[in-house]
């Protein structure tokens, strides 16, 4: 399966470890709560999904990678202790507290959430003197002496031994005991993924023309060469801190993150025109509509005598300008939602007699809890400080006006999110404007070429665009839309007809 089904495998089973019965017990006993076992190619997002699903199931998550583990840590220092048996007293050996379980007890205290995930990476390249801990842990959810804490479900990450040169295999006894799911790299799924975290363009537009070149590792006599989700994903972060800088970035730069010669200089020769062409087109001032319209014709004329290669890399400038406006919208769109819900909260509150001083106070704590604890993601903290100062703004505003009353303080804090509302109308006019000015665009430049339905594709894969257009509509969208269903109709039937032929 793909990253995403895992994930959703991986969220279903906690849910599913963790439901009670009516007396408050575990309806699947832990003795049959089977630790999961994610294997997969390096680099396909095993680790980063264990965050999504902990705080979409609301649990608490312990993370180590085993491999920077010794033993000792693992199941605890051995010392000496006294113990009586049959009237006579012995030296015997005991263990202090695994790190790890500690780690999990520790965790505990700090949320205050007594249920959560025990994520094990790398579980299957562990050292020899480690390597009996680890099947232990598996085959009894213990180390050493110390079992993991009911309410607590085991998950571990490996590689197949096509990867890594360090992978043990498990025998049948510990693979009998654990619920395997195989993860297989996937560009569709990924690109979804990369549309949420906002992946550098060029990356999105060059793997749309070449996405053999999304995954790939191979041994080769001069070592291993590879490109992973993870290099990409890297790749994207360095390309804008170095467009930030106004540093140009190169070849070398490149194969520092796609560790295949290849991919690397032709990514990196791909990059050179994409910038080009995004100071050529100047797409951001097109949608917006900050154009002469004899600029707009010279635009399109520029297209209409463009390569192949240029006409899909300003399609992949289109994409990107439209999903700026997106990414905007969505932003102010899940804030004024988010101000929405808080301001009713606070307006409970309010009526039990609390302060807004003391509610501000109180946020902020859980705040900090949540984000020292990893229970909340860097958007969500962010929406969440935002709304803070919000309320900041507010309660200054009642403390000048000496306004006690909750009804007036209430007032105060409906017209900070009437501002919100109307923020958000205002973007949503400039993206139904941006859409329709591409479009436009896109139908004269490109006279009813492929481009045109490789830009509604894309759309329809990435969720902010999806979203918006479900709620706002685009004619042009859906009228293209409908030529791709008949494309991938036709395109099924003929290998339909060529396979029975």
């Amino acid at each position: 399966m793909n990253i995403k089904q895992a994930k959703q495998e991986v969220v279903d089973t906690v849910e599913a470890y963790l439901m009670k019965d009516e007396y408050g017990e575990y309806v699947i006993p832990s003795v049959h709560q089977r630790p999961v076992l994610l294997l997969g190619a390096p680099g396909i997002g095993k680790t980063q999904i264990m965050e999504q699903a902990a705080r979409e199931c609301g649990v608490a998550l312990v993370a180590y990678t085993i491999t920077h583990h010794t033993r000792q840590s693992a199941i605890g220092l051995p010392f000496i202790s006294k113990k009586e048996y049959g009237g006579r007293e012995y030296s015997a050996t005991e263990y202090t507290m695994s790190e790890i379980v500690a780690s999990i007890y520790n965790r505990m205290s700090e949320t205050g959430l007594s249920e959560g995930i025990l994520f094990i990476d790398e579980i299957n390249c562990v050292s020899e003197t480690l390597a009996p801990a680890m099947l232990q842990f598996l085959q009894c959810k213990s180390f050493g002496n110390h079992e993991i804490p009911k309410g607590w479900v085991i998950v571990a990450a490996g590689n197949p031994p096509e990867y890594n040169k360090s992978v043990r295999e498990f025998d049948v006894v510990t693979l009998d005991r654990v619920k395997k799911i195989l993860v297989e790299p996937d560009y569709q799924t990924w690109r979804e993924y990369a549309y949420k975290e906002n992946m550098h363009p060029a990356i999105l537009s060059y793997l749309s023309l070449h996405n053999d070149r999304f995954y790939h590792v191979e041994n080769t006599a001069s070592g291993v060469r590879f490109v992973t989700a993870r290099g990409w994903e890297d790749l994207s972060s360095i390309l804008y801190g170095y467009e930030d800088l106004d540093l140009t970035p190169d070849a070398d730069l490149v194969l520092q993150y796609l560790q295949e010669p290849e991919t690397a200089r032709d990514f990196a020769g791909y990059y050179d025109l994409y910038a080009k062409y995004r100071q050529d087109y100047r797409i951001p001032e097109l949608l917006s509509g900050r154009i002469s319209e004899e600029e707009f014709q010279d635009r399109c004329n520029l297209v209409q005598q463009a390569s192949t290669d240029e006409k899909i890399s300003v399609a992949g400038l289109l994409l990107d300008g439209w999903n700026s406006f997106f990414q905007q919208f969505q932003k102010e769109d899940q804030f004024t939602t988010a101000l929405h819900d808080t301001l009713k909260q606070i307006r409970a509150a309010l009526l039990r007699e609390e302060t807004l001083d003391e509610i501000i106070i109180q946020r902020k704590q859980a705040l900090k809890v949540k984000l020292e604890n990893h229970l909340i993601s860097s958007a969500d903290y962010e929406q969440n400080e935002q709304i803070t100062k919000i309320l900041e703004s507010c309660l200054v505003e009642t403390r000048k006006k000496r306004v006690n009353d909750p009804q007036k303080n209430l007032a105060i804090l409906r017209d900070a999110l009437s501002d919100e509302v109307d923020n958000r109308k205002n973007l949503a006019a400039q993206t139904s404007l941006a859409l329709e000015n591409g479009y436009r665009f896109a139908s004269e430049a490109f006279e009813d070429g492929p481009e045109l339905l490789f830009l509604t594709s894309d759309l329809s894969h990435n969720p902010k665009a999806v979203q918006f257009i479900s709620t706002f509509g685009c004619e042009p969208y859906f009228h293209y839309s409908e030529q791709l269903m008949f494309q991938e109709k036709r395109q099924t039937l003929l290998r339909e007809i060529e396979r029975h032929s």
